[in-house]
């Protein structure tokens, strides 16, 4: 660690003055109306827009980006990101200071398993032309209908006066929204203002950090301090600390819990509550079809993406491609996934101990192939099967073969899924339209089956994380001593309780050939393919209209879209 990164971090004291000024902010917070709460996001909100290149450029230093095409990965999941989560929050807030539920308006339906459904993408007139041909749904647990949903939407934005102290937010050092966007929820939802910890890796935006977020810095509501593992332990411990929140990995979350990653008896070491999203090995199905060479191409530069975006340095990377040994097409489809993986910019993986990952790849896979500077294995039974359990956090694409065809095949992978992968984060399926008709309702309910927060048809899960009305974190029921990909929701602007998971649909061809199929979708090429040509001009022109939406901006918008 070098010493210029040293001197940012922060002393003891520096902590605990840090931890006395926000003490005061919690009682701030607990007398401050809801009227004047809307006005400091409201500035908050114009702050970040104000500070959103500043962001951005921050970002892709500290990652050492040199390639134009992916700097639109810095604006997309930095300033974007946190505007739309702070606008969405904003209009949830509003709805009720003038006495309406935060999920009034949204549609529902019903659907297996006696859940209720929330509609949430589009959620107005600029989302159903940004996003045309996607949908996005909250799935709620088994037995809450939308009558009582709505009547319980709110969480702590509805109890006025509530002190919820002052957290802990450890925040990621992959993607630059995940901490400030934490520390939201912490505040909207708990009353909890925070302690923002930086990653190391992200000690370089600390200064945009600041500028963006000074409305809540000068109120008392967030401190952001910088440090290693010595800071972290010490603000952990903290008797001002009454909660943590951590984005990293389980091991840092059992450090912190238990002390020890393989001892987690008797009495957890911790004596304060904690939330998590800890990531893990998630899956990408790919449902066998009739595809043609544009299909094949198009999907396969989908694959890539979900692998290779942030040079694979995402908890929500999809490491797993699952393909039927029956599918015609299988030999072609990967065929298709080399090329692309060739055809991308090279780039070396910047995030701290990607190499050592790396090499336990190379040595559980001695025959993967090395593409690019990026490695494809197959896993079958005669290999290692470290790659189902073991999130490399970096460009490491696994195969797997299950035999089966059409919802048989459907419904081997997502039991494969589920009991073979480690964790339950995120999960996506790639399906012709005409496949999926034809599964008709057994579809549904194998994704009913699949145990994953967020789960993705024809649209990566990281998706989720960018639509702030969708909630953000592992499928529930994980516990302390078995944590899996983490405990609790994030994002959720619409307050929801009693979530079970996160559910968005894309189309499965980019337009013009979606319509020429048969598919009422008008989306090009997102913007987030890592093969997208004009990825940074719409990722800023996305924060422009972000930061004022109008439809005057939309133009400008897909005139660069169409040009992916």
């Amino acid at each position: 660690m070098n010493n210029i990164l040293k001197s940012m971090f922060n002393t003891e004291q520096e902590l605990d003055s840090a931890i006395a000024d926000l003490t005061l902010g919690a009682s701030k917070w607990a007398a401050m109306g809801i009227k004047e709460r809307i006005t400091l996001l409201q500035r908050t909100h114009r702050t970040v827009a104000e500070a959103a290149e500043d962001w951005a450029l921050a970002a892709i230093e500290a990652k050492g980006i040199n390639d134009e095409q992916m700097d639109g990965e810095e604006w997309m999941a930095g300033p974007y990101a946190t505007l739309n989560g702070l606008a969405a929050v904003i209009e949830s807030l509003t709805k009720i200071a003038n006495g309406m539920s935060p999920a009034l308006g949204l549609k529902t339906r019903q659907v297996c398993g006696n859940r209720t459904a929330f509609t949430m993408l589009p959620g107005n007139l600029y989302e159903a032309n940004l996003f045309h041909g996607f949908k996005g749904e909250i799935w709620l647990k088994p037995g809450i209908s939308a009558e009582e949903a709505r009547k319980l939407a709110g969480l702590g934005a509805k109890r006025l006066g509530e002190n919820g102290g002052v957290g802990l937010v450890l925040g990621a050092g992959n993607v630059s929204s995940i901490g400030p966007l934490d520390v939201l929820y912490e505040l909207i939802a708990y009353n909890r203002v925070s302690v923002l910890k930086l990653n190391p890796t992200f000690a370089g935006l600390t200064a945009a950090y600041e500028s963006a977020f000074s409305p809540l810095i000068k109120a008392g509501f967030l401190r952001i301090v910088n440090g290693g593992a010595d800071v972290g332990q010490y603000l952990t411990g903290h008797s001002g600390i009454n909660h943590i929140h951590i984005t990293g990995s389980s091991v840092t979350h059992d450090m912190i819990v238990w002390g020890s990653v393989t001892d987690k008896s008797g009495e957890p070491k911790l004596n304060k509550s904690i939330t998590s999203e800890l990531g893990g090995v998630s899956p990408i199905i790919v449902v066998p079809g009739d595809w043609d060479e544009d299909d094949l191409r198009y999907q396969a530069e989908h694959v890539a993406t979900q692998r290779f975006h942030n040079c694979g340095h995402n908890c929500i990377g999809g490491q797993a491609l699952i393909i039927s040994a029956d599918w015609k097409h299988k030999e072609a489809f990967l065929t298709e996934i080399r090329r692309v993986i060739n055809e991308l910019p090279s780039k070396a993986s910047w995030y701290p101990g990607t190499e050592r990952k790396i090499q336990a790849a190379e040595n559980a896979y001695p025959n993967a192939e090395h593409i690019n500077g990026r490695i494809l294995l197959k896993v079958d039974s005669s290999t290692s099967q470290e790659a189902l359990t073991t999130e490399y956090f970096g460009p490491v694409l696994a195969h797997i073969e299950l035999t089966g065809e059409g919802i048989e095949f459907l419904k081997t992978a997502v039991e494969f899924s589920n009991n073979e992968l480690d964790g339950t984060l995120g999960a996506s399926i790639i399906v012709a339209p005409e496949d999926r008709k034809i599964m008709g309702s057994a579809f549904e309910l194998a994704i009913a089956d699949l145990r994953y927060g967020t789960i993705g048809i024809n649209v990566w899960s990281a998706i989720g994380f960018l639509i702030p009305a969708l909630s953000w974190g592992a499928y529930p029921g994980n516990t302390l001593d078995n944590v899996g990909s983490g405990i609790g929701f994030v994002h959720n602007s619409h307050l929801l309780k009693n979530i079970e998971r996160s559910v968005i649909t894309g189309p499965f061809r980019p337009f013009p050939r979606s319509v020429a199929k048969g598919e009422i979708a008008l989306s090009p090429k997102p913007a987030w393919f890592v093969t997208a040509k004009t990825a940074k001009s719409v990722a800023q022109h996305l924060t422009r209209f972000a930061a004022d939406p109008s439809l005057g901006k939309l133009p400008g918008i897909f005139s660069q879209a169409f040009r992916a």
